[in-house]
């Protein structure tokens, strides 16, 4: 009796380990811009500023149908920096490239003011501060692309 115990104890643990590694293997792991931006010059990576804001239908709509997908969080978490970047959100300040900003401000600085709408995905490289700017909606397909072209375009590789 003591040992079927044990043994259902140790099951449920393997199982809940199992089901926990896989996922968070499937998710890309988000940060917020001053934490992200800092990592990113440090790794030498690319920042994926995924810019959106509560309102944003085609945003929520954008992290399911792209950002949720298992190869998608995988093409980003192997070759980006990851962060969510809410303009709108008051009070809070960012730093880049030496200077200090509040949301809006950094997001016109960080698009070269090219934020038309959003959603609105901001390709960084620290190394080279160069940047691209990518306005609207992409599903998983299309966000594929754009991360293997982002790759090419600031690592010169596929």
């Amino acid at each position: 009796m003591n040992m079927n115990n044990n043994m259902k104890v140790l099951l449920i643990a393997m199982v809940a380990l199992i089901a926990t590694s896989f996922k968070t293997s499937d998710e890309i792991k988000w940060m917020d811009f001053n934490k992200g931006y800092e990592l990113a010059k440090k790794k030498n990576k690319i920042m994926l500023v995924d810019v959106y804001t509560d309102w944003c239908g085609w945003c929520k709509r954008m992290d399911k149908d792209a950002y949720a997908k298992p190869n998608i969080a995988d093409l980003t978490n192997k070759d980006f920096v990851a962060i969510k970047f809410n303009p709108e959100i008051k009070g809070i300040s960012y730093s880049f490239e030496g200077k200090t900003y509040t949301g809006e401000q950094l997001a016109g600085v960080i698009s070269n003011y090219q934020i038309s709408g959003y959603p609105t995905t901001i390709f960084i490289y620290p190394k080279t501060k160069k940047s691209e700017v990518i306005v609207g909606y992409k599903n998983a397909e299309q966000m594929a692309g754009v991360l293997e072209d982002m790759k090419t375009k600031f690592y010169g590789k596929k």
